[in-house]
């Protein structure tokens, strides 16, 4: 298993099927919203030229009615994982979902399902509300997710009530002892660019989904789960669709939101010290596919 990981519009889906299309490689991918089926445009799926360089698994498998979460997305990956080792090829992970990856890196504690009576105790709060009783119950959960994400809140208030202490205790543990290979060596690299650059590709594709039809396809899509829901964009585009957001604060909006994402991604990475940092920006796309195929390469010598 190799691993190239990095912040949205960096580059690492084209990379990626390069490298594995050379190793005769399949890519199994760790997008949190690239696994469902329609929204190609907003959801930055590889385009076709992309797609058919090499087999590609968890890419727009599921309606957007069903939920995601790390457990299930982990169960998924690793037996795609497995099914390309048992064809005798190197399966190569392509992402930039941090916590689906890590999910696999470092397997995840069983965590309880969520109470309907607790569940609408919570959907009842304000936002505020949420924040203030994470913070009280859960101080490092609540200085590390996204406090304005209302189901990310109400899901860490959740566990936290239910199992009587902080989630942060029981989500960074290990993984499900009864799930063999749950976990996996995180052999790969960080792939990202300069700032200024990463943002310029950010905002340019974000104005190339709409020229390409992304207000259409945002119209078409059907009733969305929470986890769908999440996606960048849809929000947005909903609200253009309404006639309550014009067509430039929109894109604007979104770009600016992406942009927020990609910096939040690029912490988390810088974080993940297994992985070896590679800047693009340095590089030219041939010398860092050649690269990545070594290390790749490297890493199959080496299972």
């Amino acid at each position: 298993m190799f691993f190239i990981v990095g912040p949205t519009a960096s580059g690492k889906s084209e990379i990626g099927a390069d490298v594995a299309r050379e190793l005769n490689a399949e890519i199994v991918s760790a997008d949190a919203f690239q696994l469902y089926r329609g929204l190609d445009l907003l959801s930055a799926k590889p385009d076709a030229s992309t797609l058919v360089k090499a087999p590609h698994h968890l890419i727009g498998t599921f309606p957007f009615s069903e939920e995601m979460n790390a457990e299930k997305f982990r169960r998924l990956a690793l037996r795609a994982i497995e099914e390309t080792n048992s064809r005798g090829k190197l399966a190569i992970l392509v992402g930039g979902s941090g916590l689906y990856i890590k999910a696999l890196t470092h397997g995840l504690a069983p965590l309880p399902k969520s109470d309907p009576k607790l569940r609408e105790k919570l959907d009842a709060m304000s936002l505020a509300e949420l924040r203030s009783e994470l913070i009280e119950l859960d101080p490092q959960t609540a200085r590390k997710i996204d406090v304005k994400n209302r189901r990310r809140l109400v899901r860490a208030l959740e566990i936290c009530l239910l199992i009587g202490k902080p989630a942060s205790e029981v989500v960074a543990g290990g993984a499900d002892p009864g799930l063999p290979g749950s976990t996996i060596p995180a052999t790969g690299v960080f792939v990202f660019r300069d700032r200024e650059e990463l943002y310029s590709r950010i905002n340019q594709r974000v104005e190339a989904m709409f020229e390409k039809g992304v207000i259409e396809e945002v119209r078409a899509a059907g009733a969305t789960s929470a986890t769908a829901s999440q996606m960048i964009g849809l929000r947005e585009i909903r609200e253009l669709l309404e006639g309550r957001m014009s067509l430039s604060q929109c894109i604007a909006e979104i770009q600016q939101a992406t942009r927020r994402y990609a910096k939040r991604q690029l912490t988390w990475f810088r974080r993940q010290t297994n992985f070896s940092p590679l800047n693009l920006s340095l590089l030219t796309h041939n010398e860092a596919r050649i690269l990545l195929r070594t290390r790749s390469e490297v890493r199959t010598r080496n299972d």
